[in-house]
Parts: structure tokens; sequence; C-alpha cells
């Protein structure tokens, strides 16, 4: 295919994927009475920003920010930790079960989330945690996508790296620190990312574990703006914008090792 013929597939690509951003951008600075009267347009008519100073007036919204930061941050260490460790001892030990427990992680990918969430419930309730971050943040320190990733990763390891270590004097956890740790960079910005925008959007089980609205994170703060009979679209667009930020922000810094991770992870 011709370099032109490339370059035009992947800009109408770029554009399809670019299209509900821009269309979030767009209502996000258009006044209330421009949406309320006729809609907003391919370009706003007039620009505001009194969706968002009415967002902070209104709302406490860098709460809502900082809780959504915090959870997510806390989880995705969590996650990183545990499907890299998991990763590994299924990849590089050896042990009775080894392959048996891979399947069982795999199969619990065709579990839906809302299948489990009633027992997930009861052992957090059974904890004590309901009302508290951890509610939201230990359900999801590990995923079965991401130890499937991390053990993807770690067999393109060669086995004499880690024997070499061996042989050098390292521990088990010495040859995976010291050895195949460093060569996991690409492996590391995909599970971060992947667990960061997760638990990030996720809506209805925060919503279900954090009973004060002063615990909620943006995504269940969003429902603030749903009325019974309206919306305010403009604060909706306005509060998803600010949320897509951090999203948006560790993609670019992210992308770098990206695909590089997802090509050696064996998602293609």
């Amino acid at each position: 295919m011709p370099t032109w013929a490339r370059v035009s597939v992947s800009l109408a690509v770029a554009a399809v994927f670019a299209l509900p951003l821009y269309a979030m951008v767009v209502v996000a600075f258009t006044p209330r009475e421009l949406l309320l009267d006729g809609g907003a347009g391919l370009w706003p008519a007039e620009w505001t920003t009194a969706n968002f100073s009415g967002l902070f007036e209104q709302f406490p919204v860098w709460r809502w920010f900082g809780n959504a930061l915090l959870v997510a941050g806390l989880t995705t260490v969590l996650s990183v930790v545990v499907n890299l460790l998991a990763g590994y001892a299924l990849a590089k030990l050896r042990f009775v079960g080894r392959s048996v427990a891979f399947l069982v992680v795999l199969g619990t990918l065709m579990i839906p989330t809302q299948a489990i969430m009633i027992p997930q419930f009861q052992v957090v309730s059974a904890l004590g945690l309901v009302g508290f971050f951890w509610a939201v943040v230990l359900p999801s320190a590990s995923t079965a996508l991401g130890v499937f990733l991390a053990r993807q990763f770690f067999l393109s390891v060669p086995d004499e790296l880690t024997d070499a270590a061996r042989v050098d004097g390292c521990t088990t956890f010495g040859a995976f620190r010291r050895v195949v740790l460093p060569l996991s960079k690409p492996l590391l910005a995909v599970m971060t990312l992947l667990a960061f925008m997760q638990q990030w959007n996720d809506f209805l089980w925060p919503l279900i574990a954090l009973r004060d609205p002063d615990l909620y994170t943006l995504p269940v703060a969003l429902r603030f703006l749903q009325g019974a009979y309206d919306a305010d679209y403009g604060g909706i667009m306005a509060m998803a914008l600010l949320s897509s930020v951090p999203l948006l922000v560790m993609f670019v810094v992210l992308q770098r090792y990206f695909v590089a991770g997802l090509a050696r992870s064996g998602l293609k």
C-alpha cells in the first residue's frame, strides 16, 4: 500500500476515534441556554466556561477528583505488583498444578462482573470495609487479564537469563527483581494503563461500596448532574472532559512502551 494511502487511512481512523472527544469539548464549552434552545452545533456559536465554574460552585469536584486519583492509584499499584508476581510464577516456576491454576485464572475472564457482585459485597461487608476506599481497592487488587499479560510476557524472557542469575547467587525473587523486572518496562506500561483506566472509569461497584457522597469518585459523581426529567448536559460533558484528562496524560506518557508491551504479551 502506498504511503499516501496508509496516511489517509490512519487519519480517517484517528478522526473517527477523536470525534467523541471533539463532541464532548464542544458541548462542555457551549452555554446551557443554547443547549436547551437548539442543541450544540459543530462549533459553539458562543464559547463559555460557565459549565466548569458551575460545577465547582455547586459540587466538591476537587474532592471527587482526589478520591478517584487515590482509589485508582492504590488499585493500580496493588494490581501491578500482584499480577507481576503471579504471572512470573506461572511462567517461570515449576510446581504441581501450574497449568490448572492458569486455566482457572483464564476461566474467570468468562464470568461477568455483575455475577459476583453479591458474594463480593458479602465478603467486604463481613470484613467491615463497606463505606471505605478499601472496599473498592481490594477486590481489584488482581485481575485475570493482568496475570495473563504478565505470564505471556515473561514466557518471552529467555530462561538462560534467570538461570545465570541463580548461578551468580541470586534467589528466585532476586533474579526476578534484578534481571527480569528491568526488562519489563513495556509490560509495566500496559498493566499500569489498563489497571488505572479500568478503576478510573468504574461506576457500579464504587456506587455500591461507597455510601458517603464525599467519598464518591468522578464517574459516580456524574449521576448528581442527571435529574429525573432533565440533565445538565453541559455540566456532564465538562465533568467527563475533566475525568478524561488523567487518562490522556497517562497514555501520552506511556505510549512509547504501550504497543511494544501488547505485542510481546501476546495480545494482538
